[in-house]
C-alpha cells in the first residue's frame, strides 16, 4: 500500500495540478452530451486562465488561503484549494473548498477524505463558522464525500437557461464547523 503525503502546493507541482484538475472535471461531461462537453471545456479553460495560472499568487499569497496537494510515491495524486468564497454573505464567516480533484487511480483510497479534513482544519484554526462548496449533480461520488464529511446541501442553481432545461443543477453545499455557532438560516 502506498504512503501518502499532503503537503503545500510548490511551483515544480504546476504542469502536475493543471493536468489532474482538467482530467478530473472532463471525465463528467457525459461525451453524448454536446452542450456539457463545452461547458465542461470552457469551465477548464477559465480556470486554468484564472486561479490556477498562477496557484502561487491565487492562493499562498492571498489571505485566509491556500493550496495542497497529496502524493504517493512521489507523485501528484490529489488537490485541494480553499479561499474566502465568492459569496459576499459567507465573507468573513466562511471558507470555500475549490479545486478538488483526486486522480481516477486513487479513488476510494481517503485521499479525498484526507484533503477535506486539511480544509476543514485550516478553516477551524482561522476561527471560521463554516467551510462551503459547490459542486455538480454529475459529482455523485463528490456529493456522498462531502456529506460523510459533515457538508449539508444549502441550495442548487441551473449555471444556464439550456442547463435548466436538462435539468442539470450545481449543488451549494454546506459544513459548520464544531465549536462554532451555527450561521442564522437564510
Amino acid at each position: 500500500m502506498a504512503s501518502y503525503r499532503i503537503r503545500q502546493y510548490r511551483d515544480q507541482d504546476y504542469d502536475a495540478v493543471r493536468s489532474l484538475f482538467a482530467r478530473g472535471i472532463l471525465e463528467h461531461a457525459p461525451a453524448g452530451y454536446r452542450h456539457f462537453l463545452r461547458s465542461a471545456t470552457s469551465y477548464v479553460h477559465q480556470a486554468l486562465s484564472t486561479d490556477l495560472c498562477d496557484i502561487t499568487a491565487s492562493y499562498l499569497r492571498a489571505p485566509d488561503s491556500c493550496f495542497w496537494v497529496e502524493e504517493a510515491g512521489g507523485s501528484v495524486v490529489g488537490m485541494v484549494a480553499v479561499a474566502p468564497p465568492q459569496d459576499p454573505a459567507e465573507r468573513g464567516v466562511a471558507l470555500e473548498l475549490k479545486r478538488m480533484s483526486v486522480s481516477k487511480d486513487y479513488r476510494g483510497r481517503g485521499v479525498s477524505k484526507a484533503l477535506c479534513g486539511e480544509v476543514l482544519r485550516f478553516a477551524r484554526a482561522r476561527g471560521y463558522e463554516a467551510v462551503v462548496l459547490s459542486t455538480s449533480m454529475v459529482q455523485v461520488a463528490a456529493q456522498r464525500l462531502y456529506e460523510s464529511q459533515g457538508f449539508k446541501k444549502v441550495g442548487a442553481f441551473s449555471p444556464s437557461l439550456l442547463g435548466s432545461l436538462l435539468c442539470f443543477q450545481i449543488f451549494h453545499y454546506r459544513c459548520d464547523l464544531p465549536g462554532r455557532t451555527a450561521a442564522p438560516p437564510r
